[in-house]
């Protein structure tokens, strides 16, 4: 009998296609976020075992790493979550706090970097809505209220595995729960989406339209040679450099780095903060922000016609916050997205972009 015919714990079918490791970041992370990221807020909040090494690597949002030799008290000192061998239940489980307030499931990958020969042999994940953590962690690894969202698939050892959901859930889920059969070890678990925000119930309350857990997205760039347009819409100043968007150094007359936002929620813009937080030697000489009123169907590109001028060029300076009073006239249209210049290049560690939803 193989592995599969002996697992009892059954789950739907769930129809999703296979994406090779080199496409995984140009499928997803052009529409979508890791909504269980550290980097956002995503929290471990039970397993069922970390005997080599703990369930926490597994949302940290840089690549894995390897220190072949490196040995601690369990044996080869591992970047990921690796459990016992010889599991007598079903599946190793870890449930985990989405970092948003709700979201919806494009795609799932997991990732088995230098696992070989005690990686994971099929995953499964299951996602479910509660505002009770206790509640969840309680069911451990049964039946609970758990929802399928990626049916049982099989891995392999050191290599990224993704996923995309023939259709995407409609259900939004606040946890999920990363099942792997019957154990072994994973280096990173990412789960792709759509945050579903809570926003403000007073409809003139402003607030930042650009931040992940408020639904935005970074959607297309000119240049992240250093650091990825994405971070820009984390919450917090960030720790260092790395975590923030930094281009090549440009050698080209007149040239100038972009990036595209998507907000969560068309707005009335009435603030602009750009933060160099950490980058002191790197920061862009000046900024420059357009927004757009977009109601084509794909996204707008850099040079798409109806870009308008919200910030005219501004001076930076290092590891700062520059805020950019922005008072839009409210019988303007809605803007859906902003595009950030750097001007010609360097790094940003943060957008904020303030303001008010607009409410038909």
């Amino acid at each position: 009998m193989s592995l599969l015919e002996d697992i009892g714990y059954k789950l739907d079918d769930v129809k999703a296609t296979r994406v090779a490791s080199e496409e995984i970041d140009s499928t997803f992370k052009s529409s979508c976020i890791d909504m269980v990221s550290t980097a956002i807020g995503g929290k471990i909040l039970a397993f069922s075992d970390e005997w080599f090494a703990e369930a926490a690597n597994l949302l940290t949002p840089t690549p894995p790493i390897r220190q072949p030799g490196k040995m601690v008290y369990t044996g080869a000192w591992y970047d990921g979550w690796e459990t016992r061998r010889h599991n007598s239940e079903p599946f190793d489980w870890v449930i985990v706090r989405l970092g948003v307030a709700s979201g919806t499931v494009e795609g799932v990958e997991v990732d088995t970097a230098f696992f070989s020969g005690n990686h994971a042999p099929f995953i499964s994940v299951e996602g479910c809505f509660s505002q009770d953590d206790d509640e969840v962690v309680s069911w451990k690894g049964g039946r609970g209220k758990w929802e399928t969202i990626l049916g049982l698939q099989e891995c392999g050892p050191s290599q990224r595995f993704g996923w995309k959901l023939d259709v995407p859930t409609t259900e939004r889920y606040t946890h999920v729960r990363l099942n792997m059969y019957p154990d072994g070890g994973i280096a990173r678990f990412r789960l792709f989406g759509h945050a579903v925000p809570v926003f403000p119930a007073d409809e003139t309350a402003v607030f930042d339209l650009a931040a992940a857990q408020n639904g935005g997205v970074a959607i297309s760039c000119s240049d992240q040679h250093f650091g990825t347009k994405d971070n820009l819409l984390l919450p917090g100043r960030g720790v260092d450099m790395g975590d923030g968007w930094e281009t090549a150094r440009s050698r080209t007359k007149g040239h100038e780095d972009w990036t595209i936002i998507k907000l969560g929620a068309p707005g009335i813009i009435q603030k602009l903060i750009v933060d160099t937080a950490h980058f002191r030697g790197n920061f862009p000489q000046a900024v420059r922000i357009e927004a757009i009123s977009w109601k084509g169907d794909k996204e707008p590109s850099s040079d798409s016609d109806g870009w308008k001028s919200m910030l005219e060029p501004s001076k930076c300076g290092p590891d700062k916050e520059h805020e950019f009073e922005c008072e839009q006239k409210a019988d303007t249209d809605a803007i859906t997205h902003v595009k950030l210049v750097m001007i010609p290049d360097g790094g940003v560690k943060r957008i904020r972009v303030l303001g008010r939803r607009a409410v038909a």
